[in-house]
């Protein structure tokens, strides 16, 4: 098992001979700074994984899985993925999609009750109980893929969103179904099709597959995704072994890492949602990253048409506004052009987790990158460091 080197890394195999022998890369900046963040007490420990051309070109595991009692990290460790969840969801939806079972500008108000009649607020800061309007629109499924049908995550600050974060995620659920019945009776934060705002859509998704496959959506994900990648370790409930896997979560309180003791349990979930809720390893999302490079296609099995990913990874969020350089598809951020340092490329799609857990998938560079960390609150440096010394080192 690695944990540190600052050499240039030798030839390195997946466990289970998945990829093959790699060239050797320069990741000596990429290792020194995921050393530099532990020893800084900026994270307690990570695990990396980058595969181009279908070889391991660096992996390893740094730090700590739980630092008070000295367990190092290990690279088996499974990890809390949050919102690395919705693009498992999305690819599930589509497989539907795939069989005719929606059309992507469908009404939701076709499959599920409780779209018909949306308010949409007109001052946030008044929250749940503010003034509104009536939708001028039911939003559509490919809304909901996009995060473009008005809905909410509750992560802006302002009161309604407090309001809507409470109501979804801090309330007691039983299931999918109840979740999406909460969400519905909350107002939306904007028109439908006018703004691109990051959401509890993906929830509806998973309610959807439900819906139209007529099983749990675990059991649909499972059968459909996770069985046929042999991703054993990937799931919303884990087994006792599993859970012993399960690094701690760690905060940043007044500047210090610190344990998180309100860490999500391993098991005991009946919510099977799109936007967060599964457990992961690097080397598991790594499967279904190799999925998504190979245009839908791995481990001897075809989960989507190269057709369909395509249509995932391009823009489908119409004239709403969204980052320079950037757009979104239908489940994924997408590049639309190459970074101004040069270190990217135009078509990377990518998503990340709250707790600091990144991936892309660079089709051009025939490339995918993961790395997993347990810490909160969520920034965006270390998805951007992921990317700056992974170019860097395929130089």
């Amino acid at each position: 098992m690695l944990h540190r080197f600052n050499l240039l890394i030798l030839v390195v195999f997946c466990a289970g001979g998945l990829f093959g022998q790699a060239a050797v890369k320069d990741f000596t900046a990429y290792t020194n700074f995921l050393q530099a963040e532990i020893d800084a007490d900026n994270i307690a420990g990570a695990v990396s994984l980058v595969v181009k051309d279908g070889q391991v070109v660096h992996q390893g595991s740094w730090g700590y899985s739980d630092k008070e009692a000295g367990q190092k990290m290990n690279e088996d460790q499974i990890f809390h993925i949050m919102s690395m969840t919705k693009p498992i969801v999305s690819v599930a939806a589509m497989m539907l999609w795939e069989e005719g079972k929606f059309k992507l500008d469908d009404p939701i108000s076709k499959y599920l009750d409780g779209f018909e009649d949306l308010k949409v607020a007109t001052d946030m800061n008044k929250g749940k109980d503010g003034p509104t309007v009536p939708a001028t629109s039911v939003p559509t499924i490919r809304q909901l893929f996009s995060h473009t049908a008005g809905f909410s995550h509750g992560l802006n600050g302002t009161p309604l969103d407090n309001d809507i974060a409470r109501a979804l995620y801090y309330t007691p659920q039983a299931d999918i179904a109840s979740r999406v019945k909460t969400l519905t009776g909350l107002p939306l934060v904007a028109q439908p099709g006018e703004k691109w705002s990051y959401s509890a859509s993906p929830d509806v998704l998973a309610l959807l597959i439900e819906k139209l496959s007529g099983q749990p959506t675990d059991e649909f994900i499972q059968e459909r995704i996770f069985d046929p990648l042999n991703m054993e370790d990937t799931g919303y409930n884990m087994t006792a072994e599993q859970a012993a896997r399960m690094p701690k979560l760690y905060k940043i309180v007044d500047g210090k890492l610190t344990r998180d003791m309100m860490q999500m349990p391993a098991n005991g979930h009946s919510v099977y949602g799109g936007t967060h809720g599964m457990l992961s390893t690097a080397s598991d999302y790594a499967k279904f990253c190799e999925m998504l490079l190979n245009g839908g296609k791995a481990n001897g099995h075809r989960l989507l048409k190269k057709e369909t990913l395509a249509l995932m990874t391009s823009a489908n969020i119409g004239k709403a506004a969204y980052t320079p350089g950037q757009t979104f598809g239908l489940g994924f951020g997408v590049s639309t052009a190459t970074p101004e340092d040069g270190l990217g490329s135009k078509g990377q799609f990518y998503w990340s987790g709250a707790y600091s857990t990144f991936f892309f998938v660079d089709p051009v560079n025939n490339m995918y990158a993961i790395l997993m960390t347990q810490t909160s609150p969520y920034t965006g440096k270390y998805g951007d460091a992921l990317r700056k010394y992974v170019y860097e080192g395929i130089r």
